[in-house]
Parts: C-alpha cells; sequence; structure tokens
C-alpha cells in the first residue's frame, strides 16, 4: 500500500477582539513546521479565510512561506466569490512565494458548471508557474463538482489536483477514474487516512493533524507496511483524535492552549467548547499528542 500524504489544515489565530494575531498565527506556523507532515495547507476552511481580508490574508501567507517553505510544501488557499478577488490574491501568493495554490468553487450564489469552468479558466490563464488543486466542498460552497466538470478542469493546463471535503470515497474514486494518472487528490476525511490509497487518493488535508499530528504519522507509516495489528492501533487513534477534536476549529484552538503552543480564539461564531469537552481535549493531547 502506498504511504498517504498529509497536508496539515491550518488555523489562523486571532485576538479576543477579533483581530488577527499574527504571533500566535506564527506559533501554530511552528508548531506545524515541527509536525514531520508533508505540506501545510493555508488559510482554508479551517484558516476561517472566509473572515480575513485581502491584505490579512496576505500576512498570513507571508508567514506561512518565511516558517514552513524550507520545512514542507504550502499550499496557499485562494478562493473568494469572485474572479476579481481571487486575481489578486493569486498575485498575493506569488509575490510571497508561493508555488501551488488551491481554489475553492465560487460560493453563496448557485453556479452552473459553465460558470464554474469559466471561472477556473480564467484564473489558470493567470497563474503560470503555480500549480492550482480545485478545492471541492459543496456542503460549505453551495456548488458541487461534478465528475464531468472535475475532468475538464484537469485538462487546464495549470491544475495539477483537488482537495475533496466532505464526499465519500466512492465519489473520490469517481474523480480518480475521470482524471489523469498524475493528477493528485487529496480527501479532507483526516479519518479516511488509511483507506485513501484504495481509490487512488494521495493522501488527506487534515485539520486534526494540525495539533495532533503523532496518530497521523503513525498511520502514514502503518499503511506502507503489511502489519494489520499496526494499522488498526493506527487508526484507533486516528479515530479517537478525530472523535475528540471533530474537526471543530475551537477545539483545535483549545488543543493548542493545552500544548503551550499558543492561547487563541476564533473571529467566525463557533462555539468554545464546554468544560467536558475541554477535558477530553486535554485528556487526548496527554496521550495523543
Amino acid at each position: 500500500m502506498t504511504r498517504p500524504s498529509i497536508i496539515t489544515a491550518t488555523p489562523t489565530a486571532f485576538h479576543p477582539d477579533g483581530s488577527l494575531d499574527l504571533e500566535g498565527s506564527r506559533a501554530i506556523l511552528e508548531h506545524i513546521g515541527r509536525s514531520g507532515n508533508e505540506g501545510a495547507f493555508i488559510l482554508g476552511t479551517t484558516g476561517e479565510f472566509a473572515a480575513l481580508t485581502v491584505a490579512e490574508r496576505g500576512q498570513v501567507v507571508e508567514a506561512a512561506m518565511e516558517i514552513l517553505a524550507d520545512r514542507m510544501r504550502v499550499i496557499v488557499h485562494v478562493g473568494a466569490p469572485s474572479v476579481f478577488e481571487v486575481l489578486q490574491l493569486v498575485e498575493q501568493a506569488r509575490a510571497a512565494g508561493a508555488t501551488e495554490i488551491a481554489l475553492l468553487t465560487p460560493y453563496y450564489l448557485p453556479a452552473t458548471d459553465a460558470a464554474m469552468l469559466d471561472f477556473f479558466s480564467t484564473v489558470d490563464a493567470a497563474s503560470e508557474g503555480l500549480d492550482i488543486f480545485v478545492y471541492a466542498y459543496a456542503r460549505r460552497s453551495g456548488n458541487s463538482v461534478s465528475t464531468e466538470l472535475m475532468a475538464r478542469l484537469a485538462q487546464l493546463p495549470n491544475v495539477v489536483g483537488a482537495k475533496v471535503s466532505e464526499e465519500p470515497l466512492e465519489q473520490l474514486q469517481a474523480y480518480r477514474d475521470a482524471v489523469p494518472d498524475d493528477f493528485q487528490i487529496y480527501t479532507g476525511a483526516d479519518r479516511d487516512i488509511l483507506a485513501v490509497a484504495g481509490v487512488g487518493a494521495q493522501g488527506v488535508v487534515s485539520g486534526v493533524s494540525s495539533v495532533l499530528p503523532k496518530p497521523f504519522r503513525a498511520a502514514a507509516a502503518a499503511a506502507d507496511g503489511d502489519d494489520a495489528d499496526a494499522r488498526a492501533r493506527a487508526q484507533a487513534d486516528v479515530d479517537e483524535a478525530c472523535d475528540v477534536i471533530a474537526g471543530d476549529i475551537a477545539r483545535m484552538k483549545e488543543a493548542y492552549r493545552v500544548l503551550g503552543v499558543t492561547d487563541t480564539s476564533t473571529r467566525m461564531a463557533i462555539e468554545a467548547p464546554d468544560a467536558a469537552t475541554r477535558q477530553l481535549i486535554e485528556d487526548a493531547v496527554r496521550r495523543l499528542g
């Protein structure tokens, strides 16, 4: 079985008043840089990108490139509702030294396949020298990437892969069957790390591993071997981490507090964990961190 790659979905730190906490964000990036993971996914859903200004996104990208570029891949998400704003973010990422970007489908308003193809084609034409990942997240964007559309997007000169969130493995297999062999596919389903190779995917983009990378590193290593017991133990630890953190940004930030990385807040309307959940997070950090 091929060893899956782990790309860390990276949270952004904020002060209690909601202002950007750049030093806290840098502390998170340093923590991720020590994880052993293969890459970082900056300013995605986990990074609360939709609540940041263009200027703030630039500050985070510059910090990420400075701290991580010599240690791992850095994929900068440049998604926005309009091509007008996306093109600003593409140039911002390029100026910071990024070579890989991800682009969420247009969101809020419904978009046809034809409109989405035009959206991606326009960005592709402005992205010479950059590798583009299609970010398919229908439950957040409101717009699904059909298998037929993914096949057409894969033909664009700079599109090299996709990050697919909250879709079953069967959909990843359908994408794999429709795109070239060298097209990279990553799932956003953290707990599927040991299953992704079976559908021809390269790995996971994992927010849970941003705080608890060790069980994911163990799972990646187990996937590369023939020890069924090791895989079962690794999957159990990944499941525990996923059950406790639950892909929840506020829980990730509580874990950072327990780990001593930074004490930080969310900007978006995300409920803070209650006392019982904080205890579960502390226990998980003690065992798996």
